[in-house]
């Protein structure tokens, strides 16, 4: 994998490169579609493609190593011609699913000893084996195996914490190494910098994310209940300290504010359910602000979901008619929310490199936030 910075903001941290896999070109920033179970939910393959225009959409180890299960990946030649993704992929470590089975895990030195949400069954998740599947998954980016500090987690425990991350960490780049991919293509490792809300952990996981000298970095255990200024306040110090020639990654963040702000502050790289799960609800995000689309105001509003949305639904369907598929519970309705919706959060990060290119980001980032928080 290869990074090249095409250009900084000559006002703050925000900054256009390029990603390069073996499976092609990742212009940044961006915004990665999220993909669990190797789909992106009610999203066909060409609509990501060619309406919502993603270049790199992500799968989650945990769930695809429970479903399908790495035999059948394996058979199918990992998930790029499982799932008919020809592009880039990320996968995540499943740190975050084991993390939220808090009544359904156990963490000790060796790993993580958890039960399957589907069924119950008990399975073991060391550094080593981790990687061992995220090699059989095939993504083109895997992530460390670390432990998702809660947000609102004592000093104590974040520190207990980031030393067992810390620990694992040092046994994934191990491993790492020590394996090939099975499917001739290259794979890159991200680590992960943890550490909570304390300045001094998030220093030093930071410096020693940067001495491993990975492909790239990720920035993880935020947005999981902390204040969003702390959220903003360890991002800004973690990429004062990351390495500027590496792309970094801020993990399952967020709202379109969230990206923007991170976007000044040095980020190349997001993903989060909120555009698939929120649309699947009702919530649009659009470029003048959120509807509601259960809201009795849209029964009637014949208008395009937007007039200068990026996907072909935005102009083919109405409000009035999105709200009535929704609320009668149609497939169709979650299909078009959700594919309109990630066409604006992969359009929100395009956007944000036109303006870090053309050296207008900040005036523009500020218009855009307070369009964005509107509620319509």
């Amino acid at each position: 994998m290869d990074f090249q910075l095409l250009h900084t903001d000559p006002k703050s941290n925000a900054r256009a490169g390029v990603i390069t896999t073996d499976h092609g070109e990742v212009e940044t920033p961006v915004f990665m579609p999220v993909g669990t179970v190797g789909s992106v939910k009610a999203v066909h393959m060409n609509e990501l493609k060619e309406d919502i225009g993603a270049e790199i959409i992500l799968g989650n180890t945990y769930h695809l190593y429970l479903r399908p299960g790495l035999d059948i990946l394996q058979q199918a030649g990992g998930l790029h011609k499982f799932n008919s993704w020809n592009k880039p992929m990320l996968t995540d470590s499943g740190g975050f699913q084991v993390f939220s089975l808090t009544e359904n895990r156990k963490l000790t030195e060796e790993g993580a000893v958890f039960q399957s949400h589907i069924d119950g069954s008990k399975h073991f998740f060391s550094p080593e084996k981790v990687m061992d599947i995220q090699r059989i998954i095939g993504a083109d980016i895997m992530m460390a195996f670390d432990e998702c500090t809660p947000g609102d987690a004592d000093y104590g425990y974040a520190k207990k914490s980031l030393d067992l991350t810390e620990r694992w960490l040092e046994r994934c780049v191990t491993r790492f190494r020590e394996t090939e991919s099975p499917y001739g293509y290259s794979q890159a490792l991200f680590p992960i910098v943890q550490g909570c809300v304390y300045p001094d952990l998030r220093r030093r996981a930071a410096e020693n994310v940067a001495s491993i000298g990975a492909d790239g970095n990720a920035i993880g255990g935020l947005a999981v209940g902390e204040p969003t200024e702390k959220m903003y306040e360890m991002v800004e110090l973690v990429n004062e300290i990351l390495p500027k020639d590496k792309p970094r990654y801020l993990m399952g963040v967020g709202k379109p504010e969230n990206i923007l702000e991170a976007i000044e502050r040095g980020v190349d790289m997001f993903d989060c359910i909120m555009p698939t799960r929120n649309g699947r609800n009702g919530q649009i995000f659009t470029k003048q602000g959120i509807m509601n689309m259960r809201n009795e105001r849209w029964k009637d509003d014949f208008s395009p979901i937007e007039e200068e949305g990026e996907s072909f639904v935005d102009k083919l369907y109405s409000k009035a008619y999105l709200r009535h598929l929704i609320n009668v519970n149609e497939i169709l309705g979650l299909q078009i929310a959700s594919i309109h919706n990630l066409a604006f959060y992969v359009w929100l990060a395009k956007e944000a490199r036109k303006h870090i290119t053309a050296g207008d980001f900040g005036g523009w980032k500020q218009m855009m936030i307070e369009n964005v928080t509107r509620r319509l």
